[in-house]
């Protein structure tokens, strides 16, 4: 099959089965271990401003060895309130192999994005809820939002419910006839946290708290995805707090948990767990806990994910090959 320097859209990356859950899931379990073996890397983000305070273009090296052997980084634009109906973030991300440095391609990330920080969450109603989730209050209605729905929809159609709440007028439209459980809308955000909830997530953008200590109750999981989410005083209360991974992304990041730390309201030895506590030591809440955990989106992820969609783009000689060197450079 021909080899080279590919560029793979959205599409290209939806056919070669980057939005599905279970792989994006598979991918992470095995990062997550070359993490522990020390065969991953990730090191610190930088940025650069776009139009103002809201904007911001983030640089995310990382690399990941095993089966995906990729060094890459992913140039994610958060771009300002610019109302012209494009997506708020666009995201691409450039591979190359790990073992020689060799380019590979190129490959839009929205998608891929959003399918692996759904299948963290995945992880997290596994193995960090405090009991079997049976129904799943999910907040927000954007890509994020989207793509935890479409990840509960493969991964657990053994829930009972799924119910959602949104600030914007915007509704879910999927198909119902596809959907394994009700799916119900609430109008007033605390009567839906009133509800018996075993897990809550939140995909929204928002820049100051949604949810307070109200949400916070035994037997229940309240994951974070979005922006400043979580009042200070509600993840004071969980607990248990758990993360993806701690890192010194804490002195930037503007998620609740790692502001409240700058705040001198957090400190690190809180943390009961991260992902590899949770996958590969058996770290487990009790059943009465409350459970926080904060989701930053670990760009290693990204960066095997990419791999893998370009390495089955490869297989099937799809995307769009781009003249970059001869094909006598990509022979191993």
């Amino acid at each position: 099959m021909t080899q080279g320097f590919r560029y793979l859209s959205q599409q290209d990356v939806m056919t070669l089965g980057g939005t599905q859950a279970q792989a994006a899931l598979d991918d992470i379990r095995d990062v997550v271990t070359l993490i522990r073996q020390q065969q991953a890397q990730m090191p610190s983000e930088t940025h650069v401003t776009l139009g103002g305070d809201r904007g911001k273009a983030y640089a995310l090296p990382a690399s990941v060895g095993g089966r995906f052997n990729a060094a890459g980084v992913k140039w994610t634009a958060h771009r300002p309130d610019a109302h012209d109906g494009l997506p708020q973030a666009m995201a691409m991300t450039l591979i190359n192999r790990a073992d020689n440095g060799l380019p590979l391609g190129l490959v839009e990330s929205a998608a891929l994005t959003a399918t692996r920080t759904a299948a963290v969450s995945a992880l997290a109603l596994r193995h960090a809820a405090p009991r079997p989730v049976q129904h799943v209050l999910l907040l927000g209605t954007g890509v994020q939002a989207m793509a935890h729905l479409e990840m509960l929809r493969q991964l657990f159609p053994e829930l009972k419910q799924v119910s959602w709440w949104s600030r914007s007028a915007t509704v879910f439209a999927p198909d119902s006839e596809n959907l394994p459980w009700p799916l119900i809308r609430f109008s007033n955000l605390q009567h839906a946290c009133a509800q018996d909830a075993g897990a809550v997530i939140t995909c929204t953008s928002a820049a100051e708290p949604l949810l307070g200590t109200e949400a916070i109750r035994p037997g229940r999981l309240v994951i974070q995805v979005g922006y400043h989410e979580v009042a200070f005083e509600a993840i004071a209360r969980a607990t248990r707090v758990v993360v993806d991974l701690w890192g010194d992304f804490c002195e930037t990041s503007a998620k609740s948990l790692f502001q409240m730390y700058r705040a001198g309201k957090f400190s690190p030895d809180r943390v009961d767990a991260d992902l590899t506590h949770l996958l590969l030591d058996g770290w487990r809440p009790a059943p009465d806990d409350s459970v926080y955990f904060s989701s930053f989106g670990l760009n290693v992820f990204d960066i095997a994910l990419a791999a893998r969609v370009l390495a089955l783009a490869q297989q099937q000689g799809t995307g769009t090959l781009l003249p970059l060197f001869p094909e006598s450079f990509y022979l191993d």
